[in-house]
């Protein structure tokens, strides 16, 4: 039985005689015949056309402040409208998401993207979040949204696994303006072919490179540190040295506490030494800005000016507490330029430090 019509025709495809097409949205490239979907579960062939199944129609949306994508460095102290499909072009066991991203199915709120702005603007969001799943495979989605967001005057984010194609690339340079990509302990590719069902990391590294070279993209790192398995040092400091080298010291990184989920159950939290050590790594590699997460109260949450070593924001979990920058984002105590964009309005500051 072939598929439900749903959805809207993809952007992010060619066809091929006999009525296959190949989906170009990340680099699987899933070469599907008329009534099969891709391996993300939401782009299908309907009669010889690639449909992104779930177009207008989002399973989760919530109001987050932006610092829990996480991203620190660009326009703290905002909320965004988060926003997410089902599916995934990954399929992480530990996955902290997966009753959204590891659904195959077609559902969903039905929306616009003029009705997800709206939304957004109503509920004092500055931005908008595509998130909890891999935004890529529904890339036509967001870049509608995004292209609308922008022009009423919202930023995009995307919290994503960097698994794009130089297709989504061009598409993203529409609208994006900011992206947190995740990689999942160390960038191992071992631990990726087993605990994640990807065959190698090295379209991550190409994507950041394109968002390098073709487009004036904001890029954090962030590193889900899993104990035993995906806590490798030298691996971390292989992939720390590839980001110092290529997207240069300013770029901030974290690396993230794992929590037992999904179908991996039987490891504990990530030790806060074994994440410590990670932080010392990048560090000792030329980093600036070094930060872990989901650890809150721990003092590497801070950002720490890289030249007289003051703590120039101070910061618990999500919430800003001291901001130490002048109005020209330096260092109040020793006037050294701090690689952050924008600044926290006054209600931010303090709507956070209310406890």
């Amino acid at each position: 039985m072939g598929l439900q019509v749903s959805g809207k025709p993809a952007r992010l495809y060619e066809r091929l005689d006999g009525g296959i097409v190949v989906c170009r949205a990340c680099p699987r490239y899933c070469r599907l015949s008329p009534g099969q979907r891709g391996f993300c579960g939401i782009r299908g062939n309907i009669d010889g056309i690639l449909y992104l199944l779930v177009y207008g129609k989002i399973i989760a949306a919530n109001v987050d402040p932006i610092e829990k994508k996480p991203v620190m460095h660009y326009m703290p102290g905002t909320r965004v409208f988060s926003i997410a499909t089902n599916g995934c072009n990954w399929a992480c066991r530990y996955c902290q998401n997966y009753d959204i991203s590891q659904r195959r199915r077609v559902e969903g709120a039905d929306v616009s993207p003029e009705m997800v702005v709206k939304m957004a603007k109503k509920y004092g969001s500055e931005g908008i979040a595509y998130t909890y799943n891999e935004p890529t495979i529904f890339m036509e989605f967001a870049h509608d949204v995004g292209v609308i967001a922008r022009r009423e005057g919202l930023f995009n984010v995307f919290v994503t696994n960097g698994y794009w194609t130089p297709d989504a690339v061009r598409e993203a340079m529409d609208f994006l303006d900011a992206a947190t990509v995740d990689f999942k302990g160390n960038a191992d590719p071992d631990f990726l072919r087993k605990f994640s069902a990807v065959p190698s990391p090295d379209p991550i590294f190409e994507t950041l490179l394109e968002l390098r070279d073709e487009t004036r993209i904001h890029i954090e790192i962030t590193d889900l540190v899993v104990p035993r398995i995906g806590d490798d040092l030298e691996q971390a400091r292989r992939l720390v040295r590839w980001i110092h080298d290529n997207l240069g010291p300013d770029v901030p990184i974290h690396f993230l506490r794992f929590h037992p989920d999904y179908l991996v159950l039987d490891l504990p939290a990530t030790p806060i030494e074994t994440l410590e050590k990670h932080y010392r790594v990048a560090k000792e590699e030329g980093m600036r800005y070094v930060y872990l997460g989901n650890v809150p109260g721990h003092p590497y949450e801070n950002t720490i000016c890289p030249e007289c070593g003051q703590v120039v924001v101070e910061r618990y979990g999500f919430d800003i507490l001291s901001w130490n920058l002048d109005e020209r984002n330096r260092c109040v105590y020793c006037g050294y330029p701090i690689a952050i964009y924008g600044r926290p309005s006054p209600r931010a500051l303090k709507r956070r430090t209310l406890f």
